[in-house]
């Protein structure tokens, strides 16, 4: 092989190699563009805003959002705080229970559970600065009982899990997130 054959085949071979870098780049960053549905989207499909809305059971490939645990019940409330703020309130009967907030990218922005608040209840309040700061003018008598969330999103919907700890709890386990209310105060 003559020097000149290495030579272009060298430079043949570099130009495929980053024609397919570029190319591979292109497609990635193309990705979030082209995704239909995110997971605020999602959560649309499964009832009205400002509600709990039980998300069906976690089966193999037919999860209603990704990465849910098939050991817990879920529920979950998409909510626009341009609205006004959102009240949480849940008695939820198990040793354990999770809320999470996440943004409208699907990015948790809050995340607690019953031992971290240290009650059985979750009563939580959700708003922007903006409106905190209207609410201190004017606190309603039972602000000191709640947790208090500030976030600059506006976006965003919350997912109620609990732990079901036998089948037969099953059935309470739903009433309970379906009597969980996310409203605004």
């Amino acid at each position: 092989m003559t020097l000149s054959t290495r030579f272009s085949l060298t430079v043949g071979l570099l130009a495929t190699l980053c024609l397919a870098a570029i190319i591979h780049i292109l497609v990635v960053f193309s990705i979030p563009q082209n995704v239909q549905h995110s997971a605020f989207d999602n959560v649309a499909e499964h009832g009205p805003d400002r509600q709990f809305n039980l998300l069906p059971d976690v089966k193999p490939g037919q999860e209603a959002l990704p990465e849910l645990d098939p050991a817990m019940k879920h529920a979950t409330c998409r909510f626009e705080l341009a609205d006004g703020p959102v009240l949480f309130d849940a008695s939820i009967p198990v040793t354990f229970w999770s809320i999470g907030l996440f943004n409208s990218a699907g990015e948790a922005v809050y995340s607690l559970n019953n031992r971290t608040a240290g009650a059985e209840r979750l009563s939580m309040l959700v708003l922007t600065p903006g409106q905190l700061s209207i609410l201190r003018e004017n606190p309603p008598e039972n602000l000191e009982d709640l947790i208090v969330i500030e976030t600059p999103e506006i976006s965003g919907f919350a997912l109620l899990r609990a732990y079901v700890p036998h089948h037969t709890k099953a059935a309470e386990i739903d009433a309970a997130l379906q009597a969980a209310s996310c409203q605004g105060i």
